[in-house]
């Protein structure tokens, strides 16, 4: 019987684990706007990245100013799953 109870548990837990995940999943809004925001924002990250750094240290703020935004978009986009 011990056997089998184990057997039962490693089978369920996974499929637990699996049902929260399509619910966090089903959750989460598609927010279109919000995923292309965050593309533009790293594509525009790269784009400083690449450019010659003798900006007066202004290319270094951007780049800096840019992850902060990036950031903050990700955390509004995971706020706005789990409300």
């Amino acid at each position: 019987m011990m056997m089998s109870r184990r057997f039962t548990l490693q089978r369920i837990l996974p499929a637990i684990g699996l049902a929260g995940l399509a619910a966090s999943l089903a959750k989460a809004e598609p927010q279109p706007h919000m995923r292309a925001a965050l593309g533009h924002l790293r594509a525009a990250r790269e784009s400083l990245e690449r450019a010659e750094p003798d900006k007066g240290g202004h290319r270094a703020k951007a780049i800096e100013l840019v992850e902060g935004a990036i950031r903050h978009v990700e955390d509004g986009m995971a706020y706005a799953n789990r409300h």
